[in-house]
C-alpha cells in the first residue's frame, strides 16, 4: 500500500495556538514541547454512540468548500510557526540542493536497440523530462542525452498540471508507448499514445481519459482497457473488474467486453503474457478477491484454464517455458510435495495448462527462516532473484538448462542493501545498486550468464558521516520475539539519554524495510547530532511471509509491541529517553504513528504523521480503503471490527491524557488513502483542546509531493519540527 492521508483537531485550542503561531521564534521554541491533557467532548469516538452522526465527517468531501476552508486554516497556522523558524529556511535550501544536484546518478534503464533511458528532474525541469542516451556513452561516464518528452513544456503548453507516472512501450519495437498522465500526482491517469520515432503523441492515436485504470498492448492496432466504464461501475476499493478491448479509431463506447471480474473483488483486468523477446504466448485474466489474493484464468486453444494453485500465489516469470511462481503460504501439491511458504517454484506452463490435474511444480528457492525473495528480474538468458537475508542483500543469477535449475550468487558487496536495477532482455547484462546509512548509492553493472560485476559508479557524498556508526541491534517484543533494529549516531554519543533519536517504521503489506543513504536524514538530522533508528518491526517482510502473517488483521497489535519494544530499548540503554524520542511514519506507517500516539503517548515527543490511515471503522469506505481489508480486516465483521476500534487512532484518543503535539502531513490529490483520515483526526484533536501541526499539500498524490520542490519543502517542515521538539 502506497502512503496515505491525515486528520484533525477542533476549535478549543484554537485561541492559544494562534496566539503561539504569532510569537517571535525563541519564545515558540520554548513553549513547543508542553503537553496538553485532552478535554472530553460529547462527539469523541470513543465515548459517542455508534449511532450518532460524527460531525468531522464534511472533512471527507475532498473538495468540499467547508472542509478546504478547514484545511486552508490550518495550513497557514501551522506554515507561520515552522517557516518562522530560522531553521526551515536552511533546511529547505539544503533540501533542495541535495534533491536537485545535477552530479546524481542518472537512474538507467534498458531500452530497445542498445539503448538507456531515463527519467530527469532538477532546478530546469520541475515536472522533468524524459531522456535517452546510447549504452556506450553511458557506460563510459558521457551519456549524450537526446529528449523524447519533457513533461514541463508539455504542462505549460496544455495548461495542465501534468505529473509523469511512466510508460508501457509495445513489445518488440518498442518505439510506440501509451504515457500515463497524472494530475497533480494522483494515481487516476489519462493515457495517450505516443511515438518515439517523432517524439509527438499520435494524432487520431489511443487517448483515455482519467481514471484508474489497468491497459495492455495486445498489438499495434489493439489494447485491452479494465477501467470505470459507466459511472459507479467499479469494485468498493474503486478499481476497475471490467475489461474491453479497444481498437484504434474507436470511441470508447464502441469496446467490447471480453472479461467480467466480480464486483465484490478488489480489482479484476485481463491482459497478456509475453516471453523475454515480446512474441505474445497467450491472454489471461486475473480477479483479485483481496490484497494478497489472485485468481488467475488462462485462455488457450482449447478454452478457459485454471491451475491446482493456492490463491496467495503468483507468477513472477515466464522463463524458457517455466511459469515461476511466488508462494506466500505453504502448499501442498496433489501428489503429496510440501512446498514452504516464500519458495519460488516453477513448471512447464503449456504442458500444465493441457494437463492441470498432474501440476507438479520444482523448487528453484527455498528461503530459510531468515529471508525472503524481494525481487525477480530477467535477462535474456538468465532470472535473477534479489535475496534479502537477516536484512541484507545478494542477487542470485538462475539459470534453467536441459531441466535442471542452477542458481549462482553474483560478486556484488556483501554486508550491503543490494536492489536489483534494470535487466535488458537483449543481453545479459544489468544494473544493481548497493547502499547503506553511510554509504552513498554506488552502481554497478553485471553480466548474469558471466557471473561477472564491476562497479559503475558511486553518488557523491551528501552529507559529513565522518564519526558516524551504525549497528545493529535486537528488542524483545511482548511475546519473546526479537525484533531487529539499525541505529545509526555518533560513535561517541554519550549514553545518557539526551540524544535526540527519530525512529521509523511500516509494519505491514510485507514490505521490507532496509538500509539506505539518504541526503535528507543526514543533512538535516545526523549532522545536528541526532540519531536515526529503523525498526524491521513484524507485518513487513523482512524475515518472508511469516514475519508478515504475523501481524495480519486480529493479530495487528503485535506490531505496535514490537515498535515499542524498540522504544523500550533504546530508552533502556540510554540511547535516548521520551524527552528526545521522536518517531515517523507514513501511509500504513502513518497509521503505525496513529496507534502510537493514542497508545503510548509517554514514550514520544514528537510524531510526525504521514499520510496515514487513522479511522479504522471506516477505512474501507473512503477511496481504495476496501482493498486492504485483507490486511486490516473488515470493520464489519463483529470479530474483526471489534479488534480495530481498540486500535483505530481516531477512536481512541481520551480524556484527561497528555499528548505530544503530532505533525499531520497529506495530500488533496492522494486519491489511494483518503485525507479525510488526517484532516478529521486533527479535527478531533482541535476539539479536545490538543495542539497540533498540520500540512496538507494540494498536490503530489500519495507521496505528498509531486515534485523536487514539493519534496524539499516537506522534508523541511518535518525536520524543523523534529528539531523544534527533540533538540531544542
Amino acid at each position: 500500500m502506497p502512503m496515505s492521508s491525515f486528520s484533525r483537531r477542533a476549535l478549543t485550542a484554537a485561541a492559544s495556538l494562534l496566539i503561539l503561531g504569532a510569537l517571535p521564534f525563541s519564545t515558540q521554541a520554548q513553549m513547543t514541547n508542553i503537553t496538553t491533557t485532552a478535554k472530553q467532548t460529547p462527539t469523541n469516538p470513543n465515548i459517542a454512540a455508534a449511532d450518532v452522526a460524527d460531525p468531522r465527517q464534511y472533512l471527507e468531501e475532498v473538495e468540499g468548500e467547508k472542509a478546504l476552508a478547514w484545511v486552508k486554516a490550518q495550513n497557514e497556522r501551522s506554515l507561520a510557526h515552522l517557516t518562522a523558524d530560522p531553521r526551515f529556511a536552511q533546511n529547505q535550501a539544503d533540501m533542495l540542493k541535495i534533491v536537485e544536484a545535477t552530479d546524481r546518478i542518472p537512474s538507467p534503464s534498458f531500452s530497445k536497440g542498445g539503448h538507456i533511458d531515463n527519467f530527469w528532474q532538477d532546478k530546469e525541469h520541475v515536472r522533468g523530462i524524459w531522456r535517452r542516451t546510447d549504452k556506450a556513452s553511458y557506460l563510459a561516464g558521457t551519456p549524450k542525452w537526446e529528449t523524447l518528452l519533457d513533461f514541463d513544456a508539455l504542462a505549460k503548453a496544455e495548461g495542465q498540471n501534468w505529473v509523469y507516472k511512466g510508460a508501457s512501450c509495445l513489445p518488440p519495437e518498442e518505439t510506440r508507448c501509451l504515457i500515463n498522465l497524472s494530475n497533480g500526482g494522483k494515481d487516476a491517469v489519462t493515457v495517450r499514445e505516443f511515438d518515439l520515432k517523432t517524439k509527438t503523441f499520435v494524432e487520431g492515436g489511443f487517448a483515455l481519459p482519467e481514471g484508474k485504470q489497468v491497459v495492455t498492448w495486445k498489438d499495434a492496432d489493439t489494447l485491452y482497457v479494465a477501467r470505470e466504464w459507466t459511472p459507479g461501475e467499479v469494485t468498493p476499493s474503486g478499481y476497475a473488474f471490467v475489461t474491453k478491448v479497444v481498437k484504434r479509431g474507436q470511441t470508447l463506447d464502441q469496446a467490447v467486453e471480453i472479461h467480467r471480474g466480480d464486483k465484490t473483488d478488489m480489482m479484476a483486468y485481463r491482459t497478456v503474457l509475453r516471453d523475454v523477446t515480446g512474441k505474445y504466448v497467450l491472454d489471461f485474466a486475473q480477479r483479485r478477491p483481496s490484497f494478497f489474493e489472485v485468481d488467475t484464468v488462462y485462455f488457450t486453444d482449447a478454452g478457459e484454464v485454471k491451475l491446482p494453485l493456492p490463491l496467495t500465489s503468483e507468477m513472477s516469470a515466464y522463463y524458457k517455458g517455466q511459469a515461476v511462481f511466488s508462494l506466500k503460504d505453504a502448499w501442498t501439491s496433489a501428489k503429496g510435495t510440501v512446498f514452504k511458504e516464500g519458495s519460488i517454484i516453477a513448471f512447464d506452463l503449456l504442458a500444465a495448462l493441457k494437463d492441470p490435474k498432474n501440476l507438479e511444480p520444482v523448487i528453484v528457492f527455498a528461503p530459510n527462516e531468515h529471508q525472503s525473495v524481494e525481487g525477480i528480474g530477467q535477462t535474456k538468458n538468465r532470472l535473477l532473484f534479489a535475496v534479502l537475508s537477516n536484512v541484507t542483500g545478494e542477487v542470485l543469477s538462475v539459470n534453467y538448462e536441459a531441466g535442471k535449475w542452477s542458481l549462482k550468487t553474483l560478486p556484488l558487496p556483501e554486508n550491503s542493501t543490494l536492489s536489483l536495477g534494470s535487466t535488458d532482455d537483449e543481453s545479459d547484462e544489468l544494473f544493481a545498486w548497493s547502499t547503506g546509512y553511510l554509504q552513498p548509492s554506488t552502481i554497478y553493472t553485471a553480466d548474469a550468464a558471466k557471473g561477472t560485476a564491476s562497479k559503475l559508479k558511486a553518488s557523491p557524498e551528501r552529507f559529513n558521516a565522518e564519526g558516524l556508526k551504525v549497528e545493529q541491534h535486537w528488542a524483545t517484543s511482548k511475546d519473546g520475539t526479537k525484533i531487529p533494529y539499525f541505529l545509526v549516531m555518533k560513535k561517541d554519543t554519550k549514553l545518557d539519554g539526551n540524544t535526540p533519536t527519530l525512529l521509523y517504521a511500516y509494519g505491514g503489506f510485507e514490505v521490507s524495510l532496509t538500509p539506505s543513504y539518504s541526503g535528507g536524514i543526514g543533512k538535516l538530522w545526523l549532522e545536528k547530532g541526532g540519531a536515526y533508528v529503523l525498526a524491521n518491526i513484524r507485518g513487513g517482510g523482512e524475515f518472508g511471509p511469516k514475519w508478515h502473517e504475523a501481524g495480519l488483521k486480529t493479530h495487528r497489535q503485535v506490531i505496535y509491541d514490537d515498535f515499542q519494544a524498540v522504544a523500550e530499548d533504546l530508552i533502556k540503554t540510554k540511547v535516548t529517553s521520551p524527552r528526545r524520542l521522536g518517531i515517523m511514519g507514513g501511509s500504513n506507517g502513518g497509521l503505525l504513528m496513529g496507534v502510537q500516539l493514542t497508545q503510548r503517548p509517554d514514550l514520544w515527543n514528537a510524531v510526525v504523521v504521514q499520510v496515514p490511515l487513522l479511522d479504522m471503522m471506516r477505512f474501507h469506505t473512503l477511496l481504495a480503503g476496501a482493498s486492504w481489508q485483507g490486511e486490516y480486516g473488515r470493520p464489519d465483521d463483529a470479530v474483526e471490527g471489534a479488534f480495530l476500534k481498540t486500535i483505530s487512532p481516531y477512536h481512541n484518543l481520551k480524556a484527561g491524557v497528555k499528548y505530544p503535539e503530532p505533525f499531520f502531513v497529506t495530500s488533496t490529490k492522494d486519491d489511494r488513502v483518503h485525507p479525510g483520515h488526517a484532516r478529521k483526526m486533527a479535527a478531533l484533536m482541535q476539539d479536545m483542546g490538543l495542539p497540533f501541526l498540520y500540512y496538507e499539500n494540494t498536490d503530489g498524490g500519495h507521496s505528498a509531493a509531486a515534485n523536487l520542490k514539493e519534496t524539499a519543502k516537506r522534508s523541511a517542515l518535518e525536520y524543523t519540527y523534529l528539531a523544534q521538539k527533540l533538540m531544542d
